[in-house]
Formats: C-alpha cells, structure tokens, sequence
C-alpha cells in the first residue's frame, strides 16, 4: 500500500545534529535529476530577495523563508512527516502514533512536493519554502515533475490511496487501475447529498491516516478490503465518482471527524 499525501507551506525548524540534505538517501531515486534542477534553481532565486519575494508569493515577514532555502543545502534534516505541520499533519499527529503506526508512515506514505516529488514519510529533509503554484526562473513544476512522477506511480504495485490535494495531482497524476483511487472529503445532508469539505478536508485526511496506520495494511490489498476496514471500524469510506472514494464526515467544529 501506498498512500499519496500533499505537503504543506509551514514546516518544522530544526533538524538532527549534524545532519544534511543527501539525495542519495531519499527514496524513489528515479527522480533524483528533477530533484537537483530544482534544488539549483531555487538556491539561484534566493540569491535575489527581491525576486524571491516574488515568485515565492512571501509577504515582508516571510523573509525567513528565503533564509531557509539560501541554507538548504546544509541545514538540518529530519523525517519528512515531521517536517510538515498544519491541518493534515496535526491530524495525524506523527509524533504520537504507536511504534508499529509510525513504522507504516515512514514505509508506506509518500508526501508529494515541489522541491522533490515524491519522498516517503521516514526520507530526511531539510526546511524550504517552494509550493505548487511558485514561479521558478526558468522551470515550471508542471513540466518538472508531472511525467517523471506519474511514471514512479504507475510502476508502483499494490493498493494506491490519493490524499492529496487536486494542486498537485496535476504535479504527477496516479494511474487509473482498480487499485488506484482518489479520496475526496465530504459532508452529507439530511436528504443524502454530499458535497466537498474545504476548512475540514485536510483535518478529515489526517485523521483518516491516522486511524489507518494505527491499524497497519495487513489484510488490506485491494480497494473492497479497505472498505470493509473502514465500515468495521466505524469511518464512513464509500464509492464515489469513478475512480474515488467519499470518505464521509459531520464537519462539527471540535469533533473528531474520523469515527472509529
């Protein structure tokens, strides 16, 4: 199993002593050319505040970012799920899971960014500032990484959950398979209708995650299996569009989302 997470702005500070960016030791090594254009064209914009300020979309008090990616090269790493915060992250709440949960996060989710596709959860990065939509000099993330990332997910076996956010399924699109499905956030009426969360989606995701790696992937290798999980457990997972899930919430503010 593999489960595609998308990454976040905000990012954890600091790292592991000693520690730095090594490429040779983040997984899906495939992508490893799209990983040094892109590390040598932001550490060429950041040489430029002004220009970074820009095409990075920062404001005046964002310019610790541009610091951030002036020192990538030897500043600090740590896993990658730890290295991202915000809604999704604070779902799943890396830090506290069991060991076997954590075990299954750091194998079997894999965090899609700009600066360097697709990373599993336990990979050692360093903090950065680069997004989907970031402006480049000479490269956009679209031609960057869509092929290369879509062919490392196509060769990729077994069951494939997309959690990530439609910005960057455009990054690199999973394939079409009956073990591959996307899985959209939703809420639902009294009369049936569902319609997408924003302000809880992310929230929702993380939870979703959580519960899952608590449980681990045994027995879970195809789409039906994942179902049944899901509805013994309590979490409403059902059919959706071809091709996705519905994973089906209350959206009351203070509440877990994710039942189970």
């Amino acid at each position: 199993m593999l489960v595609l997470l998308p990454p976040s702005e905000t990012k954890r500070d600091g790292g592991t002593p000693g520690s730095r960016l090594d490429l040779a030791s983040l997984s899906f090594p495939e992508l490893r050319p799209q990983r040094r254009a892109a590390l040598a064209e932001l550490r060429a914009l950041s040489r430029n505040v002004t220009l970074a300020r820009q095409a990075l979309k920062l404001g005046d008090t964002q310019r610790f970012e541009i610091d951030r990616n002036r020192a990538i090269s030897t500043s600090p790493t740590m896993p990658a799920i730890d290295r991202y915060t915000g809604v999704l992250y604070d779902g799943l709440d890396a830090a506290s899971l069991s060991a076997d949960a954590r075990r299954f996060v750091l194998q079997n989710v894999a965090i899609h960014s700009a600066l360097f596709g697709l990373t599993l959860g336990g990979d050692p990065i360093p903090a950065y500032r680069l997004s989907h939509d970031s402006r480049l000099q000479k490269t956009r993330m679209k031609s960057l990484w869509s092929e290369p990332v879509a062919r490392v997910l196509a060769s990729r076996p077994g069951l494939l959950l997309d959690l990530r956010s439609e910005a960057y399924v455009e990054l690199g699109e999973a394939p079409q398979r009956t073990d591959s499905v996307f899985v959209r956030v939703v809420t639902e009426s009294a009369e049936g209708k569902r319609r997408a969360l924003n302000h809880f989606n992310k929230r929702g995701k993380g939870e979703f995650l959580r519960a899952l790696a608590e449980h681990g992937d045994a027995g879970i290798d195809s789409v039906d299996a994942l179902l049944r999980w899901a509805a013994g457990r309590g979490i409403r997972l059902v059919a959706g569009a071809p091709g996705e899930l519905d994973l089906v919430v209350d959206g009351v503010v203070g509440a877990p989302l994710v039942r189970g």
